[in-house]
C-alpha cells in the first residue's frame, strides 16, 4: 500500500557520497547542509525514492530509515550496540514472536527497539537499566521508531542484585560484569532458555565462561562478527580498505536441567 511522506515522519536523505541525515518532516520546515537547503515540502506527499535538489544544485535522494539507518543515526546517551552484531544476536539468542526476554543495560535503546520488532506484540521486552537518563533517552529513541504501543517495559533497578520475574524466555546482557546474573538467570529463565551476553574484552568473556561452566548452563558458545564490504565499480572490484572488525564478543548458553 503507497505511504507518501507526511509531516511526522522520519526520512533519510541521502547524497552523492553516501552520508545519511536522518529528518523529521514538518510542514514548512527546510533541511540545511553544506551543500544547500531543502524544503521539506519538496518531499511531503510523495513517495519514498525520490530524488531532490538542494538550493546549490546537490543531489539527495529520500527513503525511509531502515532499522540499522536509524540504530546508527539515533541520539545516543550510551553507546549503542552496532547493526553487524544485532542480526547475529537475535539469531544466537532465538529471538521468536511472542518471547519474553529481559534485556539488562538498555542504553540508547538500539537492541530494545531490534528486540521488539522480532517478538512482536504477543510478547514482551522487560529493561533493566540503572540510570534514570539512560531508562528515559531509551524509551524516547524506540518510540520514535516504533511508535508508542509496544509491549516494553523499562525498570530503573540493578540486575546484579537479582531479577524481579521468571518464566522468561531469553535473557540478553549488555553488563561489564555479566557473571555476576549467572545465578539469578538459572532461576529466571524457562528450562531450554538462552541467555546471552555483549562483551568487550576477552578478559570478562573468559570470566563470563567460567561462572557459565560453573552453573546448569551448557552448549556455551562465544563468536566475534567481522564485517568487510566490498569496492565495486565495473572492473574495479576488490575489499574495501577499511572494514568494521571488533565491537564485541557474543556468548550464548542455554539453561539445562540439573545433574
Amino acid at each position: 500500500m503507497p505511504r507518501p511522506f507526511a509531516a511526522g515522519d522520519r526520512v533519510l536523505l541521502v547524497d552523492s557520497r553516501r552520508r545519511r541525515h536522518l529528518v523529521t518532516l514538518a510542514e514548512g520546515g527546510t533541511f540545511h547542509t553544506h551543500a544547500g537547503v531543502v524544503d521539506h515540502g519538496a518531499l511531503l506527499g510523495h513517495e519514498e525514492g525520490i530524488e531532490v535538489r538542494t538550493s546549490r544544485g546537490a543531489r539527495l535522494v529520500a527513503v525511509r530509515p531502515t532499522l540499522a539507518d536509524y540504530v546508527l543515526k539515533m541520539p545516543r546517551g550510551a553507546q549503542v550496540i552496532y547493526p553487524k552484531d544485532l542480526g547475529p544476536i537475535l539469531m544466537l539468542a532465538d529471538v521468536f514472536p511472542g518471547a519474553r526476554v529481559l534485556e539488562s543495560g538498555v542504553g540508547s535503546g538500539a537492541l530494545t527497539t531490534t528486540l521488539l520488532r522480532a517478538v512482536g506484540h504477543d510478547g514482551q521486552v522487560l529493561g533493566y537499566e540503572i540510570r534514570d537518563d539512560f531508562a528515559d533517552r531509551a524509551r524516547r529513541n524506540v518510540e520514535a521508531f516504533l511508535g508508542p504501543d509496544i509491549p516494553l517495559e523499562i525498570e530503573v533497578r540493578d540486575t546484579y542484585e537479582g531479577i524481579g520475574t521468571t518464566d522468561l524466555d531469553r535473557i540478553l546482557l549488555d553488563l561489564p560484569e555479566p557473571w555476576r546474573v549467572v545465578e539469578h538467570a538459572a532461576g529466571a529463565l524457562r528450562p531450554g532458555g538462552i541467555l546471552l551476553a555483549y562483551l568487550p574484552t576477552i578478559g570478562q568473556v573468559s570470566q563470563l565462561r567460567d561462572a557459565l561452566a560453573a552453573s546448569p548452563f551448557g552448549m556455551a558458545e562465544t563468536v566475534e562478527i567481522l564485517q568487510r564490504s566490498w569496492h565495486v565499480d565495473r572492473q574495479s572490484v576488490r575489499p574495501d580498505h577499511r572494514m568494521v572488525a571488533h565491537t564485541g564478543f557474543l556468548t550464548h548458553a542455554r539453561l539445562l536441567q540439573p545433574g
